[in-house]
């Protein structure tokens, strides 16, 4: 059983990070590597001991908490008793790939978490995410995870167009079900926006390349620098597979079509991150840099702060993002996102911790350029937010306008859904009012024998429901094949609102 007094005995700790001016001289991991690993398993260990095992786990809840419906309380047992071969397995059962989440996920779970209710009382959730990182890298240092192909091949094959984290949970699972699986990506490299979206400091690119060795050595194949509908028509894709699965990603960026939008200098974000990540693979100098600038990122998500950390690391002036929404509290608020539900509140990322302001309420009016055609300065001015009846959003200025300096700016404001092209076009698929692909209760388009998951489902969202989504098309598509199937499914598409037809 669980150790009743852990949360009382033991106080919360998080992993720690690198000290900020040593970090953004590099693109190497935020967090510290101790000196002694026996040390740091062992105070995970004794994080582990805080976990309650409730009787109602909220943490595992796909409502809540994690959609992978990860048994978060057993392997915290497991760590606790220092059997991490026992843990890993029981991680690995619900998740095909822990470092991802234990990296990049904001961790709904520990939102979900028990002990998370009155962190004043508590000390606050166990430290799932720490916890299962560490899992993760041990199960690789001590060798306790390696391929695990099938027993049996079925003679069914299964073409997987997209590689991020929901194309390759998807074709993993079919393969050790023993299809013939080929996952055809567009870029260079495999990995989708965990690759190329994702800075190197966040994610290393290593973790990648080690998990497509382990699903190569399976039997996965993979096919790079292959646009599905342009280097590889349908008609041969649908020929050669006798089911196919749309892992697609939701890459539409949004943009903001103000005066001066067309000046030098002023990006989408994606435009920025990739060659930054690029770089980092060693393909040569990045033609888009901060170096030096004064950048302005619009918008205050995830992508606005991984714009900030790459701008930080390649030298930038002055950083500051911009959000058009009021600040978040810095506590909970009961009446607007009451537990387990995700908090509303101020998150601090390590990007933010290491410099740059942020100004809320703010929305950019036009921007100023020289007579060159750069970029100089950005006009702002102060807004307010509504809604429309119909839920679109109105942004109102409220104050007089005023100018910042900006060499630099960079559009975070999110993901319009799939971007369109002859792949959607010759299977005869269209986006839904989203920009989303709809599916049935099977995971199946309204193509026979073409499947979708992930953003191209749901829309831009979290690693975590990428790969629940990965593996629950896994089954819908086993069982299309073989008219039964073992593969766990952790989610159904009637649970996700963008898939609205």
């Amino acid at each position: 059983m669980a150790d009743p007094r852990g949360f009382l005995d033991v106080r919360k700790k998080e992993s720690k990070y690198r000290p900020v001016a040593e970090r953004v001289q590099d693109w190497g991991d935020v967090y510290a590597h101790p000196d002694n690993p026996m040390l740091e398993l062992t105070d995970v260990s004794e994080q582990a001991r805080r976990c309650m095992d409730c009787g109602i786990p909220f943490c595992h809840s796909g409502t809540a908490g994690c959609p992978l419906g990860n048994l978060i309380p057993e392997w915290n047992d497991l760590v606790r008793r220092g059997r991490w071969d026992a843990a890993s397995a029981r991680l690995h059962a619900t998740n095909n790939f822990p470092e991802f989440t234990g990296l990049v996920c904001p961790a709904p779970c520990e939102a979900a978490c028990v002990l998370s209710i009155s962190e004043a009382t508590t000390g606050g959730s166990v430290t799932i995410k720490r916890i299962e990182k560490t899992i993760a890298y041990e199960s690789w240092a001590e060798a306790i995870i390696g391929p695990e192909p099938p027993a049996a091949r079925s003679g069914k094959s299964v073409g997987v167009v997209g590689s991020g984290p929901a194309g390759l949970a998807a074709a993993q699972q079919l393969t050790r079900a023993g299809h013939e699986v080929t996952v055809y990506e567009r870029d260079d490299r495999i990995g989708g926006l965990l690759r190329y979206g994702i800075p190197e400091y966040k994610l290393p690119k290593s973790d990648i390349d080690r998990r497509v060795a382990q699903m190569r050595a399976e039997g996965t194949e993979f096919v790079v620098n292959c646009d599905v509908g342009a280097d590889l028509s349908v008609a041969d894709l649908q020929s050669r597979h006798d089911a196919v699965v749309l892992a697609i990603g939701a890459m539409e960026a949004r943009d903001n079509p103000v005066p001066g939008r067309d000046l030098n200098g002023v990006h989408l974000a994606m435009e920025h991150l990739v060659p930054a990540n690029k770089e980092c693979e060693g393909d040569g100098l990045s033609p888009i840099t901060a170096a030096g600038k004064h950048v302005v990122i619009i918008g205050g998500g995830d992508t606005g702060a991984d714009c900030l950390g790459t701008a930080h690391r390649q030298g930038a002036a002055s950083v500051v993002q911009l959000d058009y929404n009021p600040a978040l509290p810095e506590d909970r608020d009961d009446d607007r996102s009451p537990w387990p539900t995700w908090p509303l509140v101020m998150r601090t990322s390590s990007a933010h911790a290491e410099g740059g302001v942020r100004k809320y309420e703010v929305a950019v009016q036009r921007f100023v350029g020289d007579a060159d055609g750069n970029v100089t300065a950005m006009v702002l001015a102060e807004v307010q937010v509504t809604r429309e009846p119909d839920g679109r959003r109105v942004v109102t200025p409220v104050s007089e306008e005023f100018e910042i300096p900006c060499d630099m700016a960079l559009f975070a404001i999110g993901f319009a859904g799939v971007r369109r092209g002859p792949l959607l076009d010759d299977l005869g698929i269209e986006p839904n009012r989203r920009g989303a692909l709809s599916c049935g209760s099977d995971w199946q388009t309204d193509a026979p024998g073409v499947f979708v998951c992930g953003d191209a489902h749901r829309g831009a969202s979290l690693v975590v429901w990428a790969i629940a989504e990965g593996r629950s098309t896994a089954r819908a598509v086993d069982e299309f094949l073989m008219g039964e199937s073992d593969l766990p499914s952790p989610v159904r598409p009637a649970a996700v609102p963008l898939s609205v037809r």
